[in-house]
């Protein structure tokens, strides 16, 4: 029996299913219950003990606890475990990512563990390593594992947050209400939970942040595309003052130096807004766990050092599950555990199979005499194309805006003909734009992707002797992907070109029709991924 877990890399924390995610934490707690109770038996069940497998760590950013957490995780299975000196390694002389795994891979390393302020950086590896990896004929394909990158994810912190939240629910996965509180803007740890928290049935987010701290947009608009009931609060004291007060809160450190000298001058009333101060412990459910990823400020902590000896301390707790979690997932990576799993396992959405261009061409339209006129103001072309219904509803700016994209991205600007905003004869005082390009007569399949990723809901008219010979209507594409002029606008982005990584653009839609990066998840309109 194949094991589903060998080979997978941990890039976000949808990589693993919500099923997944159960049976790591079901084997996280008998984990934990051995290690407690020192069960010699069941801790060698977990145990990879073999030296045919490298765990590599590579710590391109500063950590203390997750790098020791790792390490002692990939001590506990008597493995090869190699670290990467960042400051001397050949990063530091221009090599690619792509080179410096490829390279670690061919030398028998398995599983590696990268935190960087690249973000994405394990998603392009995971598909740059593998292809080396199956053309080399490799024994084992590579893992990755993202231990924090730029603002974006740190998968296996929420998974350590999830499995404590589970201790404190009963293992009960049927409702969460959580606070999150502090820098939610930065915080990548509170990023993963924007889909982390889907383990739950029924979940409640409430947020407590000033507006210059507040969660990003689009991880608000994910919350609630995933069902949670999301609240907001500028600050603490706001949020006590009313009386549904989450039972679980979750602090994260304000990273002000990040944000400017405007910012930096309103700081100390910006951590007083999500700091801890105890004068309002009265007011907190019974039972209430504080939680934190750590380290905290120790000048500036947003929970007091005072709390440490009180019940409402549960972030020592989730601290050391880090290692018992990060236990189990490298026994599941390296195929130690996991061939008994039966559920559902977590694969990318395959949209590819969607039409997004339609050939609406009919019988009457490829009839003689026909094509008198394509649209209003156009007189009838031999030879040529027609794009037609461009922005329709739009505003005459927005309209000329999205022509002139359409013309460089498919390269119309040297060829004859002409384009204007025109009257929509089905909508009255609607607008909508026309290309014409007389002689124009090839499209090719590539084109029209180019075409429908720039102007979905055009048509777009073949014109050969004086008849329509074919007609198209465009949607927006599940995927965008293959062309040299796609760029993600996030500079922090793996696949950003100031990188110089060669790592091709590739943007997947949302279900409220943007684009996000498949590397860095930033999202896009359709316009602002063209360079």
């Amino acid at each position: 029996m194949s094991n589903p877990f060998v080979g997978r890399s941990v890039s976000v924390i949808n990589d693993l299913s919500i099923e997944e995610r159960k049976y790591l934490f079901e084997k996280t707690r008998i984990l934990k219950h051995a290690y407690t109770s020192s069960d010699e038996a069941i801790l060698e069940q977990f145990r990879i003990n073999n030296r045919d497998v490298g765990i590599y760590e590579v710590f391109l950013e500063d950590s203390t606890r997750t790098r020791e957490s790792f390490r002692n995780a990939a001590a506990f299975h008597g493995v090869k475990v190699s670290d990467l000196a960042a400051d001397t390694s050949s990063f530091n002389k221009g090599e690619s990512y792509a080179d410096t795994f490829n390279t670690l891979a061919g030398y028998a390393n398995n599983i590696f563990i990268i935190r960087s302020k690249l973000e994405g950086v394990c998603t392009w590896l995971d598909e740059a390593t593998t292809a080396y990896a199956q053309r080399n004929n490799l024994k084992r394909l590579p893992s990755f594992i993202n231990a924090g990158d730029g603002k974006h994810e740190h998968p296996t912190q929420e998974l350590l947050d999830e499995f404590t939240f589970l201790e404190d629910n009963g293992f009960r996965t049927d409702h969460l209400h959580l606070a999150l509180v502090g820098d939610l803007y930065h915080g990548r740890t509170v990023h993963s939970k924007a889909d982390g928290l889907t383990l739950f049935d029924s979940v409640e987010v409430d947020l407590i942040a000033p507006p210059e701290l507040m969660m990003p947009e689009h991880y608000l608009a994910k919350m609630k595309e995933n069902g949670y009931t999301v609240r907001l609060f500028d600050s603490i004291e706001e949020y006590l003052g009313q009386d549904h007060i989450a039972s679980k809160w979750y602090f994260t450190r304000p990273q002000l130096e990040r944000m400017g000298e405007r910012i930096l001058k309103n700081q100390q009333s910006l951590r007083k807004k999500v700091s801890w101060t105890g004068k309002y412990d009265f007011r907190l459910p019974e039972g209430t766990k504080f939680y934190h990823p750590l380290p905290r400020h120790r000048i500036h902590p947003t929970i007091p050092t005072e709390v440490d000896n009180t019940s409402l301390n549960g972030y020592e707790r989730q601290s050391i599950n880090g290692m018992y979690v990060r236990i189990t997932l490298l026994a599941m990576l390296a195929g130690k555990i996991g061939e008994d799993y039966t559920g559902l396992v977590s694969v990318a959405e395959n949209q590819d199979k969607e039409e997004y261009i339609v050939n609406v061409t009919s019988p009457q339209q490829e009839a003689p005499g026909t094509s008198q006129r394509v649209s209003e103001g156009v007189n009838p072309i031999r030879n040529g194309i027609v794009i037609d219904h461009i922005g329709k509803g739009e505003s005459p700016s927005t309209i000329r805006r999205s022509m002139a994209l359409i013309i460089k991205v498919l390269n119309l600007a040297d060829e004859r003909g002409g384009e204007w905003v025109s009257t929509s004869n089905s909508a009255e005082g609607a607008y909508k734009g026309i290309i014409f390009r007389p002689g124009v007569n090839e499209f090719s399949r590539k084109e029209l992707k180019r075409l429908a990723a720039v102007a979905a809901g055009c048509t777009l008219n073949v014109i050969k002797e004086g008849k329509i010979e074919a007609k198209y209507r465009t949607h927006l594409p599940p995927r965008i992907y293959n062309f040299d002029d796609l760029s993600c606008r996030n500079d922090a982005c793996i696949s950003h070109p100031d990188h110089n990584e060669g790592v091709p653009a590739r943007f997947m839609r949302t279900r409220e029709n943007r684009y996000v990066c498949a590397y860095c998840h930033t999202e896009h309109n359709y316009q602002e991924i063209w360079r």
